[in-house]
């Protein structure tokens, strides 16, 4: 079972959805016996970072992500559950993120070619092998909606990156956690191969 994190914000059902259109067994929660329990976790997010930090401590789910991934289970970030992995954010004033991982959530800055948010399709350099990009290729489009990105101190966890005014990270991955600031459920026939092999990878460990 894989366990989509309710922490009161995001596009929980359409992940649910995704999942279970690819033979997943998904479930959204945020009872944390459940999410200590699972094969799996999602951690999907539409929003502010700090709103989103709040209602994770809120709802008493801070640790047990860290502890689900520092102890190398399979994980997915999505969006805004991909920028709240990192150190901090400087949406509205610096904000402490998940500090999994060292690094920065940074704004686009905005002209007159550039619109923020950036929102659409658009394509993938791909970085690395990986079993959550079977079958995802360079110039391959994903869909993102989003006025921040990460920059993280370890380049060696960079996935892939896009281009928008300049060059960003737009997912990284480790052996266990692969995490994405483009949509996936939102990616049609490639989003859905993404949440495929997520669910693979879960059945296999």
């Amino acid at each position: 079972m894989i366990a989509i994190i309710d922490y009161g914000m995001g596009n929980l059902r359409s992940v649910q959805k995704g999942l279970e259109r690819t033979g997943s067994e998904a479930v959204v929660t945020r009872d944390v016996g459940q999410i200590e329990s699972a094969r799996g976790v999602v951690l999907p997010g539409v929003g502010a970072f700090s709103a989103c930090m709040e209602n994770l401590g809120k709802f008493g789910l801070t640790e047990p992500i860290r502890a689900f991934i520092r102890k190398k289970k399979p994980f997915l970030g999505i969006c805004l559950g991909f920028q709240l992995l990192f150190s901090e954010s400087e949406e509205f004033g610096p904000r402490k993120g998940l500090d999994l991982f060292p690094g920065k959530v940074v704004g686009f800055q905005a002209g007159k070619e550039l619109k923020v948010p950036h929102m659409g399709w658009n394509r993938l350099e791909k970085k690395i092998q990986s079993p959550f990009l079977e079958g995802i290729s360079t110039g391959d489009y994903v869909y993102f909606v989003h006025s921040f990105y990460v920059v993280p101190d370890d380049s060696s966890i960079i996935a892939t990156t896009t281009d928008y005014g300049e060059c960003f990270v737009s997912s990284i991955a480790t052996e266990s956690l692969f995490a994405c600031q483009f949509h996936p459920e939102k990616s049609q026939e490639l989003g859905l191969r993404i949440l495929a092999n997520f669910g693979r990878f879960v059945a296999s460990n």
